[in-house]
């Protein structure tokens, strides 16, 4: 989907680019050139907000996910070292069975 983004903005810009070189209207920086490199910072600036995104919802850095990471230890769901206990459903009907 980004690609397809990005794609459709350099398609505008392109074309933007061409109606006003046919008006008559030109500017020395507006070239396709300057269109191609804005787009691949468009698409770069796109990736790194998703990765700083991603660190960020997978990691305990807010106040609400640290809260929940000391509530998941003490709860024994997860060790000291950030790893998720999985749980087994087979334990649990075990458990319900004695």
């Amino acid at each position: 989907m980004k690609k397809d983004i990005a794609t459709l903005l350099g398609g505008f810009l392109t074309a933007l680019l061409f109606f006003l070189s046919t008006v008559g209207i030109a500017f020395d920086w507006f070239t396709e050139e300057s269109i191609n490199a804005f787009v691949v910072l468009v698409s770069a600036a796109f990736a790194l907000l998703v990765n700083l995104y991603a660190v960020w919802k997978n990691t305990y850095a807010s106040k609400k996910a640290q809260l929940q990471k000391k509530a998941l230890q003490a709860q024994g769901l997860m060790k000291k070292d950030n790893t998720v206990k999985a749980f087994s459903s087979t334990k649990a009907f075990e458990d319900d069975g004695k």
